[in-house]
């Protein structure tokens, strides 16, 4: 499928996945981005796509599972939020945190980094992981846990330090 026929056949659809989209999420801005990751799907997709008797259909199932991922992901985050302790304060400068988490991610060892990166940063399945590095299904779910732990300690001493520093 050449590009002229991909524009007449699929991009025409874009409108109509973005307002398919726009029912399944809050933000218009998250179904903007879900459509645009569908079409650059598509577009990857384009020489197996002769092979699809409804493109439409075919774009809307990829739209609808796509928005099921998404929904649950916020939903897992939303349930991991309201299970932490009263006394966790809400975060001032959540974007601080971040880097010096990436930071503490860093300074890991390299299989333990890897993994930690592709399993809480780029949110793959431990099986992908897996097959990415090389490495065992066990092997993966062991350094990530000893990465985790690490970055937890690394942190939380971080945190005491600064809370005896202000206090």
């Amino acid at each position: 499928m050449n590009q002229e026929i991909f524009k007449n056949t699929v991009f025409v659809l874009q409108d109509k996945l973005y307002r398919f989209a726009n029912r399944f999420l809050e933000q218009q801005e998250d179904a903007y981005d879900l459509v645009q990751e569908v079409m650059l799907k598509l577009w990857e997709q384009r020489e197996e796509l002769t092979r699809v008797q409804n493109i439409e259909a075919f774009s809307m199932q990829m739209v609808r599972n796509l928005a099921y991922n998404k929904i649950d992901k916020l939903g897992r985050q939303a349930k991991y939020l309201t299970q932490l302790p009263p006394d966790i304060q809400p975060e001032k400068y959540p974007f601080l945190t971040r880097e010096l988490v990436l930071q503490l991610i860093d300074h890991l060892p390299e299989k333990q980094r890897l993994v930690m990166y592709l399993r809480d940063i780029e949110e793959y399945e431990i099986a992908d992981i897996a097959e990415m590095s090389g490495l065992e299904e066990n092997a993966v779910r062991v350094n990530l846990s000893r990465a985790r732990t690490t970055v937890r300690t690394n942190l939380t001493k971080v945190f005491e330090y600064e809370k005896r520093r202000i206090g």
